[in-house]
């Protein structure tokens, strides 16, 4: 299985440790959307690219929803241009406050600047800062199902199937 902290990951773990319901975020357009993850302190992972349906974000919100409980604040606001959220969430033995604030079009590009803060520190981390653009390319690629990621190297990883199938 892949970990949550790989790109392909970044929005379901932004979603989990918010507690964000991907049904108050918007929708994205259905298509093939490039998405890339740039940590704070490392080098960017690379691109990724996913086939994305109105099943793949509702796979998204299944995701968040799941971890909604561990939430004691869970906050959206949309101001028209950016979307602002905050949450303080346990995860593990540690609460985690997130931060992050959305910005753009969302139909054809957005850009997420997200700051998390740990206590006590996970995995020897108190603080991660992140970032996320996605812009949408046009239609999926032929022989691309809708979930389909295209990560850096050409693997191709489908969260959504059960098996957590890699070709």
């Amino acid at each position: 299985m892949i970990r949550l902290t790989t790109p392909a990951f970044a929005i379901a773990a932004l979603l989990v440790a918010t507690g964000t319901h991907a049904a108050d975020m918007p929708k994205r357009k259905p298509g093939l959307w490039q998405i890339e993850t740039r940590m704070a302190a490392g080098p960017g992972m690379g691109a990724i690219k996913q086939c994305i349906d109105e099943k793949t974000d509702n796979f998204y919100q299944q995701l968040g929803d799941q971890h909604k409980d561990k939430c004691t604040e869970s906050e959206i606001k949309n101001t028209g241009d950016r979307i602002l959220v905050h949450s303080v969430c346990r995860m593990g033995s540690s609460v985690a406050t997130t931060d992050a604030t959305f910005t753009g079009r969302f139909d054809s590009d957005c850009r997420g600047d997200i700051r998390v803060k740990y206590n006590p520190p996970m995995q020897g981390m108190s603080e991660a800062t992140m970032s996320i653009t996605a812009k949408w390319l046009g239609p999926c690629q032929a022989g691309q199902k809708p979930g389909d990621m295209i990560l850096p190297g050409g693997m191709k990883i489908n969260p959504q199937d059960k098996r957590g199938a890699r070709q």
